[in-house]
Order: C-alpha cells, then structure tokens, then sequence
C-alpha cells in the first residue's frame, strides 16, 4: 500500500502529521468499504443463483407431477373403459341367456331382460360417475400443483429481490466513506 505524505503544510490546511493520520484513516474506511462490498457482492450473487436454481426446480418438479397426474389419468380412463365394456356384454349374456331359456312365458322373459338392461345401464353409469370424479380430481390436483409452482416461484422471486437489495445497499458504502472522511477532517480540523 502506498502512504501519501503531504507536505510540511499539510494538506486541507491541516498539519503535515494531522494530514497523514487523516489520509491513512481514509485509506483504512476505504479498504474496509470494498471488503465489505465485495462480500456483500458474492453473497447477492449467491442468493441469487440459489433463486434461479429454486425456480427451476419448481418448474421440473410441476412438470414431473403433472405427467404423472395425467399418466395416473389415463389408466383409469383406460380400465374404466375396460369395465364399461364388460358391464355392457354382461347385460347382452344376460338378456341373451333370458331369452335362450326355454318355458318363459313372452312377459316373464320381457321383465327379465329389462331388468338386466337396468343393471347393466345401472352399473355402466356407476363407472361414469367414478371416471368424472376421477376426472375432477385430476383438475383439483392439477390447480394444486400450478400453485405449488406458484407459490415457489414467489419464494424464489422474493430471494432474488432480496439478493438485488443486498447488493445495492451494500453500494451505499461510497457515501459512507465520505462521510467518515468528512467527519475525520472536521475533528482533525478542530485540533
């Protein structure tokens, strides 16, 4: 570090050893302001890497649920067809064996059948219902997960504006430093 003399004059009208305490001083608030401002500098960069890191990771995380909420969907679509399907064909064997059965009379035979239509209508409504509830359950879980990924998106932006203010206040440290070197002077000035 290289120390200023001043003359014998001093400078500022001060003192030739008042001036050299005065610059020396400064020189300390000024080494101690970068320090201060460089950590200040690295920790804003790291808070704000951490923000964009847990961003992403609320985006990937949102996706992956998402594909599996839409994936669990699908296979029970898929089953549910299934035994919509085999509701259906159990009705048509039953009014087919109603009506393969010999000594019924044509009313007997005629309320049978209907009432296998009915259980079968009966039984093929119950799958709709559960696949619309299923269906509802999906858009609930997946207005949940939107605002899971919300909610961390904020979180992350809040770190990130934390991070910005951190860094600009720690910028501050010049008017610091002048005033330090001002109110030095000014008690230098005095003696």
């Amino acid at each position: 570090m290289c120390v200023f003399a001043a003359g014998a004059t001093g400078l500022l009208g001060l003192g030739g050893s008042a001036s050299n305490v005065f610059l020396a001083s400064l020189g300390i608030q000024g080494a101690q302001m970068v320090n201060q401002n460089r950590i200040a500098t690295r920790t804003a960069n790291s808070q704000y890497e951490a923000a964009r890191r847990s961003a992403e990771s609320a985006d990937r995380s949102f996706a992956l649920q998402q594909e599996a909420s839409a994936t669990n969907l699908k296979e029970t679509r898929q089953a549910k067809a299934q035994e919509r399907l085999a509701a259906t064909v159990q009705g048509q064997e039953a009014m087919g064996a109603i009506a393969a059965t010999e000594g019924l009379s044509g009313r007997t035979a005629s309320l049978l059948s209907r009432d296998a239509g009915r259980q079968s209508a009966n039984l093929r409504n119950s799958i709709n219902q559960t696949m619309a509830s299923a269906t509802g359950q999906y858009r609930r879980n997946a207005l949940g997960l939107l605002a899971q990924r919300d909610s961390r998106f904020n979180a992350a932006t809040d770190m990130q504006n934390q991070a910005y203010n951190s860094a600009k206040a720690s910028s501050k440290g010049i008017f610091d430093l002048l005033g330090a070197g001002v109110s030095t002077y000014t008690g230098l000035y005095k003696t």
